[in-house]
């Protein structure tokens, strides 16, 4: 571990770990919305638009604590990669509930809550993790768990597409995948954090 002569100001840590627990809430609402009926659609994308805009507002609060703050764990550029990554992921989620909205999609596969159980998965590892960023040494069997995780993801995927691709007319397979990708572009952006997190420890072992 690098001496620090400073005190380091860790709000931004918490912050980055609030961004992330938007992930998580999202990934509650998507599950309701799996197993709700279509008119109570319109209320659970609502929920997740407001995830989005807390995402934003944390996002807004880090760049502030970033320009204010005297020491931080790690460079300011570095925390604003990660928080860019993190409000990504919720985009994402938001754009599965507007699509099964949209689409007014009745029932998705099997393979649908297996990968929103991974985004979980990874949202969670993510909060623990965006909270040890001072402690870098912590965080190598995060990289490697987020990897793995990425991986099942990508093969729940190609599941999901050669059983809808067999089982669907053309516009239901249309409809099902778009959710698919927007899932696996979820899984993602938090991969893309695990990925950047990888790099600082690297760059600063």
């Amino acid at each position: 571990m690098k001496f620090r002569l400073f005190p380091q100001e860790t709000a931004g840590l918490e912050l980055l770990a609030s961004m992330a627990q938007q992930s998580v809430l999202g990934v509650q609402t998507l599950s309701e919305m799996f197993g709700a009926r279509r008119s109570d659609y319109e209320q659970l994308v609502d929920i997740l638009m407001a995830n989005d805009a807390r995402t934003t507002e944390l996002s807004r609060t880090l760049l502030t604590q970033l320009r204010t703050s005297f020491v931080n764990p790690l460079p300011r550029e570095d925390l604003l990669q990660l928080s860019e990554s993190l409000a990504a992921t919720v985009d994402h989620l938001v754009a599965v509930g507007e699509l099964i909205q949209l689409h007014a999609i009745d029932r998705l596969p099997a393979e649908a809550s297996d990968m929103l159980d991974i985004v979980n998965r990874q949202a969670e590892l993510t909060v623990a993790a965006m909270r040890s960023l001072s402690r870098l040494e912590e965080l190598e069997d995060y990289w490697t768990d987020m990897i793995r995780l990425a991986k099942r993801a990508e093969q729940t995927y190609r599941v999901w597409s050669a059983s809808a691709l067999r089982e669907l007319s053309i516009g239901q397979f249309a409809r099902t995948v778009e959710v698919a990708r927007a899932l696996v572009a979820a899984v993602h952006s938090l991969q893309a954090v695990a990925t950047y997190v990888g790099r600082i420890i690297v760059r600063e072992s």
